[in-house]
């Protein structure tokens, strides 16, 4: 009897092998189960990236190369980002029809989509700017103020100053803005498309940006008042004072002839 008795199982025995047996389980599940939505995660941007891959053999290794390294006819995408990508072929100005001194907006051929596994795929060949989420380039409660004055100092040179574009040199020119989409417009300012610099957060901050979006924005709505009538394009103090040396200096000419004129005939008779 003392034997049995020295054998016999504690009472709680069963309840501790229970809970190391649970604590075991949640262990397992807590290493295991977070991996397979990162691992169908990794699987779907592997695809997406394969799929852009597949576009660009079929339309832009020609000009940029295998693997985006760029040749005599385009230059190397490696390391340009994902912004790069969707600005230019967004804007239709890739794949480009010729080359030429610069290449311009044209309708685009692939859809938003396309051009996603595309900026995935030269994502994948180097680190550069990423697309630009709603909340970086939407420019609502933006100080418009600001933005003119960052915009008159950093872009009108060559926008002139209310964005309307203007002739550069070796037939290349700065593209209108109006009317131009708020993201591109963020995007073009992260990677310095075709002859425009770049401008990073550490030029230009994402606030920065926004305020002279907000400014592009409010100067070219329908809804502005041209305080001086006419807005002869927005080129600023030199297009204005041409137009007051020709049209009032000429209307001043006119009226002087018209005057010594009658003056003159007056007398004969």
């Amino acid at each position: 009897m003392k034997k049995l008795s020295a054998r016999r199982r504690h009472p709680l025995a069963a309840v501790v092998v229970l809970f190391i047996a649970l604590a075991a389980c949640a262990g397992l599940y807590t290493t295991f189960a977070p991996a397979a939505p990162a691992k169908a995660d990794e699987t779907a941007q592997t695809l997406t990236i394969e799929e852009g891959k597949k576009l660009y053999a079929v339309g832009c290794a020609s000009c940029h190369g295998t693997g985006g390294k760029g040749t005599t006819d385009g230059p190397s995408l490696v390391g340009v980002g994902a912004a790069a990508v969707d600005f230019q072929v967004a804007t239709g100005r890739m794949p480009a029809q010729q080359p030429g001194a610069q290449v311009p907006k044209k309708r685009n051929i692939y859809s938003q989509a396309q051009i996603d596994q595309l900026a995935a795929y030269i994502a994948s060949l180097g680190a550069g700017p990423e697309i630009p989420t709603e909340n970086e380039y939407n420019p609502e409660g933006a100080d418009i103020a600001e933005g003119g004055e960052l915009f008159r100092t950093n872009c009108a040179q060559c926008h002139n100053f209310t964005g309307k574009g203007g002739a550069l040199s070796e037939g290349k020119y700065a593209p209108s803005l109006e009317g131009v989409d708020p993201k591109h417009i963020y995007e073009a300012m992260q990677t310095g498309p075709q002859n425009m610099p770049s401008f990073p957060d550490t030029t230009l901050s994402e606030e920065n940006k926004k305020d002279i979006i907000a400014y592009l924005e409010a100067v070219n709505s329908d809804d502005t008042v041209e305080p001086g009538g006419l807005g002869l394009g927005g080129l600023g103090p030199v297009s204005e004072g041409l137009f007051g040396w020709v049209f009032g200096l000429g209307s001043l000419i006119a009226v002087a002839v018209w005057v010594a004129a009658r003056t003159a005939k007056a007398k004969k008779s």
